[in-house]
This record gives C-alpha cells, structure tokens and sequence, in this order.
C-alpha cells in the first residue's frame, strides 16, 4: 500500500509539472534566481562599508545580471565586496547560458532521469529547433560557454595581470571575460579610471578591445550556429538557413555600425583625444558592444543625436535567437526587410540562400518587433515624465533595457524607485522573450478549427 501512494504521489507530482506551461515555467525559473539573487546580495556581507543595500536596488541589480544586461545602480566594484561580485558574476553566468541549461547540467551530472516534459522546457529556454538531441545540446553548450571563457580570460590576463598583479588579474581576466561572453556588460574597473568608467581606460588598448569584441561577438552569434559550423567544419553551403542568416547579418551590421558611427562621432565630444586609429577601434567597438553586451571604451554622454539613434537602432536589433544576446534578434529583423523586399516585388513566399521559409514567420517577426517597439516606447514616454529627462536619453535607457545592452547615457544610476522597477520588467522580458512573456500571461484556450466569413481590408 505504502509503494502504491509513493507511486500516487509521483504520479500527481509529475502531472502538475506537465500541468504548467513551458513558457510559465521558464518566466518562473528566471524570477526564482532573480530573488536568490536579491537576497545574497542584500546581506551586509554584499556591501562594502556598514549596513547592507536596499532591496529595490538589490533587486534592480540581481535583475540586470540574471537578464545579462549591464544596468546598475551602483559602481560594481566600488560598492560591491568580493562576496557580492561572485553574486553577480554567478548570476550573469546561469542568466547567459539560462537557468534551464544548468538545471538539465546538474541533471546530468548527478545521473537523474530527464522526463521529456524537461526536455521540451529546455527546447523552449534556448530556442532549439527540435526536441532531438536536446541533452546533447546542453552538454555541447556547457562545454564550448565554459571553453571559449576559459580562452578569453587566459587572453587577458596577458594584459591584466601585468597591470594589476597575478591575483587580481587572474580575477579580472575571469570576470570579464565572462561577463563579455554571456553580454553582461558588467566590468571592475570603477577602482582604477572612476566609478561607471565602464572600459572608457581602455580606449588606447587595442588588444584588450579586440579579445572583448571577440568575445561578444561570439556570444551573440548562437549555440546553434557554433555547432552547425563545427559539424560542417565552416563549409559555407553545407550550413543551415539558420546559420547563414546570423552569419551574414552579425557581420553586415558590425560594419555597417562601425562605419555610421565613424562617420557621425569622428568629430564629436566622445573621440576628443583619440588618435585616427583608436577612433576607428572605438567605432568599430561601440558597434559590437551596443548590440547587447554593454561596455563602452568612450564616453557616451559626448555622442551626437544622430550617433544615439544608430546605438538605439543597433540596441532594438540585438543579436541571434539560441545566444546569451538579447533584442529583436538578426534573424527577426532579417526576415522583416527581406518581406518588405518580396512585397515590392510581389512574391508570395519569403525566399533566401535559395530556401523558401515557412509560411506565418512574418507575423511571428512583425509580433516580436512591434511588441519591444510598444514597451519601449510606453517606459520611455514615463521615465520622460517622471524623471524630466529627454525623451530621446529615456528611450536609449529604455531599448538598453529590453534588448538586455546595459549601455546607459548617465542618468539610471540617478533613478527612482518606480523608473527602475520599469526598467526591471523590461529587463526581463528582454531575457525571457516577448512570445514568451505573452504566451506565459496568456490563457490557454483550445483551438478552433472553423473560420470567420473573409472580407478584404486596404492597408497602406
């Protein structure tokens, strides 16, 4: 009697986890870490000096590393203690890989059986194409995250130990090479060029710049991307659809980025003082880093109107879907000027790389891109009203905010309680997804299978 209600039990147990959709659960793990995260870090032990931080701030903070963004309200070496920047460098690393690739990890490595319910919350955590091999992906996703953060690190420190001794430089070499990676935006270097100096000190250092944009740019390109170009051992035609997109449009946005922003900022305020070729590295950098990893070798606050718009723009794009970046992604923006394309040429079917895409992605890439359109445009219009700055510095800290870039032009240090629980949500729902987020708060109803009579509607 007793194994037959353990069995119950486990039964029961096992239908509720089924019973909670995928994308409720996801939203509910990422939030779950989020609060561990406030709670270490609101320990006095977290904060340098007496007392403890506040709890919004705490969880402003824990917010902006789970959800790899970069926001902060404080200087994270100057106000954080060493226990407190393990906190946020753990948090950036489980928010860039996602929680649910450390849980099945963990999973692994104690040997439990992985139920397919699991297996299926981790094909919607990264994005994966299909349920097959999923534990493999995990496996190869761990593996090549803690390589190429192995790789960076030893890459700095060539520089960094020189410069700030073995112990701390091995420390700094490790923290930012994981926090340039998983696109964190994070950095420790408020204790030698200033508090949120961000790597504005390393703008003469073109090596250190190099291994950092390196590093983020390959965290953005997408797990899946490293693993098809690996398995086909980087022969261009035998990639995926998938692959060549991101590919193509990582590389064209990078110097398309680097070459507008050259050209907009190469007599501005934030290249005062710069040499033709540290101009052009910082250009080149500011390209790589806007589209979601958050660090900045100028200072941003001396860039033109029309240099903060290219960042924005750059920002709302983001990287690829499956990567620690966040945004639109490529492949959404992509597909929108490749359909606005087909329409003046009046073909029916989105067609690239000589593939015919499935039918219905438009409405998928329109959902996406007008639903960060809509958030980042309703928190800027408040954070505008509430906080009297311009609107157009609000929707830079407002798309720095939902596409997970942690660039900021100086004002969200100075913030109210009510902007930064704002800027919070729109931290998560950039880390999670915007069709995660609405399928997560919308009710699940059956499907209809019949069809409303048709009538025809001009539009444009």
């Amino acid at each position: 009697m007793k194994r037959k209600d353990n069995s119950n039990r486990t039964k029961q147990k096992y239908n509720m986890w089924q019973a909670v959709s995928p994308m409720k659960l996801i939203l509910g793990g990422y939030l779950m870490i989020i609060l561990i995260g406030t709670a270490l870090l609101m320990l006095p032990a977290s904060t340098k000096g007496a007392g403890s931080s506040g709890l919004t701030d705490c969880f402003f903070t824990a917010t902006s590393a789970t959800c790899v963004t970069g926001l902060v309200r404080f200087d994270t070496f100057t106000h954080w203690t060493l226990f407190g920047q393990i906190v946020i460098l753990g948090l950036i690393q489980i928010g860039g890989i996602g929680f649910m690739t450390v849980a099945i990890l963990v999973m692994v490595l104690t040997k439990r059986k992985i139920h397919l319910s699991q297996r299926s919350l981790m094909q919607n955590s990264i994005s994966a194409p299909q349920i097959g091999g999923i534990v493999r992906m995990t496996k190869f996703i761990a593996l090549g995250t803690f390589l190429i953060e192995g790789i960076g690190a030893i890459l700095l420190s060539f520089d960094f130990i020189p410069r700030f001794g073995i112990g701390r430089g091995i420390y700094f070499s490790v923290f930012h090479s994981i926090s340039a990676f998983c696109n964190g935006g994070f950095d420790l270097m408020g204790g030698t060029t200033g508090e949120f100096s961000s790597l504005t000190g390393m703008a003469g250092n073109g090596y250190v710049c190099t291994v950092i944009m390196l590093l983020i740019f390959v965290g953005g390109l997408s797990f899946f991307v490293w693993h098809d170009l690996l398995t086909q051992k980087f022969k261009w035609k035998r990639l995926k659809l998938q692959s060549k997109m991101v590919l193509s449009i990582s590389v064209s946005l990078v110097l398309f980025g680097a070459l507008v922003l050259a050209l907009l900022e190469w007599k501005q305020a934030d290249f005062a003082g710069l040499t033709t070729g540290e101009r052009l590295t910082a250009s080149f950098f500011q390209s790589v880093s806007a589209r979601t990893a958050g660090f900045n070798t100028v200072d941003l606050t001396g860039m033109s109107e029309g240099g903060i718009f290219v960042m924005i723009c750059l920002m709302l794009i983001g990287g690829s879907t499956g990567s620690t970046a966040g945004g639109i992604k490529t492949t959404t923006f992509w597909i929108l000027c490749i359909s606005i394309l087909a329409t003046f040429r009046r073909k029916k079917n989105i067609e690239m790389f000589g593939r015919r895409m499935e039918e219905g992605i438009t409405r998928t890439a329109s959902c996406v891109f007008m639903t960060y359109i809509l958030l980042s445009a309703a928190v800027s219009v408040i954070l505008s009203a509430l906080e009297g700055i311009p609107l157009l510095t609000a929707l830079f800290e407002a798309v720095s905010a939902v596409a997970t870039v942690g660039l900021t032009l100086g004002v969200t240090p100075g913030l109210g309680m009510v902007s930064k629980l704002l800027l919070a949500f729109l931290m998560l729902c950039g880390r999670v997804g915007s069709i995660t987020m609405l399928l997560a708060f919308s009710s699940e109803k059956r499907v209809i299978n019949s069809k409303l009579p048709l009538e025809k509607v001009q539009v444009g």
